[in-house]
């Protein structure tokens, strides 16, 4: 089965610290999506033509629409897009996702997400603290979340992911562990957690750069991300992947898709596509995507996927992942490149072996890119 992605990119105010693609050109959603709902028939036979003979590959299993702030599209541009998915593709809707930021979340809009089968919201929430909300340049005030929550609920979607954020200049244990703790008594079912990265081109970024904030000491940042640890595993959350914590049965199964080598595809502008054979993105331009859709044609930039570059993916990707890389599903020379080139970090304990899956053992999470770059083939 595949995934489906559908990037919408407005924003009512862009936050300091965001490298994704978005805009605040709000008054072109209509037709922004004339080209979203162009595009899916464009590619509706993009899964049949992977050349599986299993039928089942070519099932959207998962939709996730992200963003941007997708919660700032109407009603009706929802319905339009909605509409157009299950006029062009079949789906199994195991996992429906949107993205919402905490004070767009309504009763009304909550109830269409009902009669539209979204079963799951990933609330963008950042921080509890109402001043870091305020730097981070963020529309929400920390009351909103449990307000959305509610709500939420009220509606019967019950599968809720929340992104928490840490490592801010001049943030202390204490503030993220209120932070933490706030998160587990909402009883969500789902928690990323990122380190603040200050990412070229943001606001952020150019602050640093301005010597207007300093970045955190990096020993603090690593006990924050220790305590989270500690404090999911205690709240029962499972840690299955270095940024995301699940209680029992509540995975996400779209983002799964990207740290398992399932096929994606992605719609609108900046969205990536991948099947194996080639990796594809379009172009990170509304204007230029709208005109290119208009003529009947995908822009798109795409490279092909050889042997070492799908060898390196599974690396970056799969090895993020609790179960880690299952060495059976390599061929023969790759497995046993990766066992080499692993025999100093496993002597070291920062990875393991356990039936035939190599993994990243609590250690090597610390330095999990320096592995990763050790066992990649350049």
């Amino acid at each position: 089965m595949a995934g489906l992605y559908i990037h919408i990119p407005f924003c009512a105010k862009r936050c300091s610290y965001c490298g994704f693609y978005s805009t605040t050109r709000l008054n072109m959603q209509n037709e922004y999506v004339d080209s979203i709902c162009q595009e899916i028939f464009l590619r509706k036979n993009y899964l049949s033509s992977l050349g599986s003979v299993n039928s089942a590959d070519n099932i959207v299993r998962t939709i996730y629409i992200g963003g941007g702030t997708p919660s700032q599209l109407s009603s009706l541009n929802f319905e339009r897009i909605f509409d157009a998915i299950h006029e062009n593709f079949e789906c199994s809707e195991d996992e429906v996702t949107v993205e919402v930021n905490p004070d767009d979340v309504t009763n009304e809009l909550a109830a269409l997400f009902s009669i539209l089968h979204v079963n799951r919201v990933s609330m963008g929430v950042q921080t509890f603290d109402d001043n870091l909300l305020r730097f981070l340049n963020r529309r929400h005030k920390s009351c909103q979340v449990d307000n959305a929550v509610d709500i939420l609920r009220k509606h019967g979607i019950l599968n809720i992911s929340i992104d928490l954020m840490f490592g801010f200049p001049n943030q202390t244990m204490d503030t993220w562990i209120k932070d933490i703790t706030h998160a587990i008594k909402l009883g969500v079912q789902h928690i990323s957690a990122y380190s603040l990265m200050y990412e070229e081109g943001t606001l952020l970024y150019k602050m640093l750069q301005e010597n207007k904030i300093r970045e955190i000491d990096e020993n603090l940042s690593l006990s924050m991300y220790n305590k989270l640890m500690d404090m999911m595993y205690n709240a029962g959350y499972e840690h299955y992947e270095i940024s995301n914590f699940a209680q029992k049965g509540y995975r996400a199964l779209h983002n799964s898709s990207y740290w398992h080598d399932v096929p994606y595809i992605g719609i609108g502008a900046a969205a990536h596509s991948y099947n194996k054979q080639t990796r594809q993105w379009n172009v990170s331009d509304i204007d230029k995507y709208i005109e290119s859709i208009r003529q009947g044609t995908v822009p798109f930039t795409f490279e092909d996927i050889d042997e070492d570059t799908h060898y390196n993916d599974i690396v970056t990707t799969v090895l993020r992942t609790a179960e880690g890389i299952d060495l059976t599903l390599l061929d023969s020379k790759y497995a046993k490149y990766i066992v080499q080139q692993s025999a100093k970090h496993i002597e070291e304990k920062n990875v393991e072996i356990i039936n035939n899956h190599l993994k990243l053992t609590r250690e090597g999470i610390y330095i999990s890119d320096l592995i990763m770059s050790d066992l990649m083939i350049v």
